[in-house]
């Protein structure tokens, strides 16, 4: 059984069928983990919901800031924005049953075997692994609770609270949960969020720093795959924190990471999220795996 991890898809279906093809993805056997941004701004977010929804029992999926905005205006179509390519999910016959499946889906996945932890966006510096694993899995039982479902996600919107504290509460705490692993880039060394930036990490305001670049980060023992954040062209600082997003969707390529050997294989992409070249293996990401002790 191999395991493989991809990073953003954002609805472009066939990049992520080559290289599935390119791997001879077989999921009877292997394993496909999903950082999240699985739908929207590319061409297929239909199809790449139905073709992924077709294969799920072999899926790892997290969830990213598109697929909740997605589950956002399913509950109100107004939330739809002029460059959101979701209106076909909406509007399928089907759109009850995808939408279904991906509330179930986590906001972060962590493997103990391998001592690897997945998320959309990162992992704030001031939590420890089990503190992660109990913020996320707040956010995901009002996900799956039809009751604290509605509010959740009328409230997620908003760069308020900018910073953790233990004493939130309701739809305030869920936000800044959400925001951590679905939005953030930039933050202080406790925490505070900057989430207006969006360019390489050289680009810091004064006072902040890539998430993943603070040496007392609390899961610095932990290797961490994240997607989210293209302007990183798939490199970090860090040899344990491993960027997949690599900018499929605006035209660069899509990339599938071997989780256990660190190969990486790569399928160019054009402007319009289809691939425009045949997908190629390139050297591993500094991923290797060992089991924790």
């Amino acid at each position: 059984m191999a395991v493989y991890a991809v990073g953003d898809v954002q609805g472009c279906l066939e990049p992520l069928q080559c290289l599935l093809e390119h791997v001879a993805f077989d999921p009877s056997k292997d394993r496909l983990w999903l950082v999240g941004d699985l739908v929207n701004r590319g061409p297929q977010s239909l199809e790449t919901l139905r073709f992924l929804y077709g294969i799920r029992d072999a899926l790892v999926c997290v969830l990213g800031n598109h697929d909740l905005h997605l589950l956002a205006a399913s509950r109100n179509i107004e939330r739809l924005r002029k460059n959101d390519t979701l209106r076909e999910v909406l509007e399928a016959p089907d759109c009850s049953d995808l939408l279904d499946w991906l509330r179930q889906q986590k906001l972060m996945h962590y493997d103990a075997e391998r001592n690897i932890a997945m998320v959309h966006a990162g992992i704030p510096p001031q939590w420890t692994l089990k503190k992660a694993l109990k913020c996320a899995s707040e956010v995901e039982e009002a996900l799956r609770d039809d009751n604290l479902l509605e509010p959740f996600l009328d409230g997620m919107y908003g760069n308020e609270p900018a910073k953790w504290d233990k004493d939130l509460r309701g739809v305030t705490r869920l936000r800044v949960i959400t925001n951590y692993f679905t939005r953030m880039r930039f933050c202080t060394s406790d925490g505070k969020l900057d989430l207006k930036g969006k360019e390489g990490a050289d680009t810091a305001p004064p006072g902040y720093a890539p998430w993943f670049s603070y040496k007392d980060r609390k899961t610095s023992d932990v290797k961490i795959i994240f997607g989210h954040w293209a302007a990183l062209e798939g490199k970090s600082s860090e040899p344990n924190v491993i960027a997949l997003d690599t900018g499929c969707v605006w035209g660069s390529a899509m990339t599938l990471l071997n989780v256990d050997s660190g190969e990486l294989h790569r399928c160019n992409c054009d402007n319009k999220g289809l691939a425009r070249a045949n997908p190629a293996s390139i050297a591993g990401a500094g991923l290797h795996t060992t089991s924790k002790r």
